[in-house]
């Protein structure tokens, strides 16, 4: 029992950490897409804006870019709205994972003992 919830335990953990680094990514993406989205802005609409895809620029109204901007910086929210329901989840499996191996361990002292006196090579 104690090796399964050792085993969960590391699982969620290497899960949490998987969420951390998206949410990172996902926040890059919405500050690179908000600041972009100000600088448009202060743009006049009849200004020359090119947009990349690949080595190419391509010529696009700035009205366009500046909805595409839009787009991206609402799909960031929403993902990393997602992801924080998902991480507070993860979390509380960990927290009661935490829990059970506690009560393991507190109900079965010979099993703390082992434990304990195992060496990590």
């Amino acid at each position: 029992a104690f090796v399964e919830l050792q085993a969960r335990l590391i699982e969620t953990t290497g899960k949490i950490k998987q969420l951390q680094t998206q949410m990172r990514t996902k926040e890059s993406e919405k500050k690179r897409a908000y600041l972009t989205l100000e600088e448009l802005r202060q743009l006049p609409d009849d200004t020359n804006t090119y947009k990349t895809i690949g080595k190419v620029f391509i010529l696009e109204p700035r009205s366009l870019l500046a909805n595409e901007q839009e787009q991206k910086l609402n799909d960031s929210e929403t993902a990393i709205s997602s992801m924080q329901t998902s991480k507070e989840y993860l979390e509380k499996q960990l927290g009661e994972l935490e829990n059970n191996i506690r009560e393991l361990l507190q109900q079965d002292p010979v099993l703390a003992r082992q434990i304990l006196s195992m060496t990590v090579q």
